[in-house]
């Protein structure tokens, strides 16, 4: 189960939130300013870097993904592959990014509430460089998210689908 930390506070709570910024916006995230975000650790942390966010709106993070990731020994001897949920969990922490950095959110965890549509396009083994583009679609009630997340390896697309998340205390 994926969890992500929101570190603002709230002010007053709506039906529904719309995020505006700047379509110039652009920042990058290092492996420091992840952690400073995300509560997950090694070997959980599954994002290395993120290369695009537009506050409120996306980002776009990268996992460099090795031969020496603790997954594989078992999945599979012979024949590497990183699991299908490890890419979704990788997917919802770049999500993460742009969910704890909304204004006005409640201090708490993101957990998913569910996952629709996804699915996967191409295996994903050492070597290949994943990079992961969640959209936010929707917040509602400041506790609820839903992100379109695509994955891609050298431009070819991976796996895609759309991803809930819940703010618990």
């Amino acid at each position: 189960m994926s969890v992500i930390e929101a570190n603002t506070s709230n002010s007053q709570s709506s039906e529904s939130t719309d995020i505006e910024s700047s379509p110039d916006s652009k920042k990058v995230f290092t492996i420091e300013e992840i952690q400073n975000l995300l509560p997950h650790r090694y070997p959980f942390l599954l994002v290395d870097r993120i290369i695009d966010y537009v506050p409120g709106k996306k980002a776009v993070g990268i996992k460099n993904v090795t031969v020496n990731e603790p997954f594989f020994p078992g999945h599979f001897p012979g024949k590497p592959i990183m699991p299908g949920v490890l890419i979704v969990e990788a997917m919802a922490q770049v999500g993460g990014i742009v969910l704890t950095q909304l204004p006005d959110i409640e201090s708490g965890l993101f957990l998913f509430a569910g996952i629709d549509g996804v699915r996967f396009r191409r295996p994903i083994t050492p070597g290949d460089q994943l990079v992961m583009t969640l959209e936010l679609l929707s917040v509602k009630r400041r506790r609820f998210g839903k992100m379109r997340g695509i994955a891609q390896v050298d431009g070819q697309l991976a796996c895609e689908g759309e991803l809930m998340f819940s703010l618990v205390d």
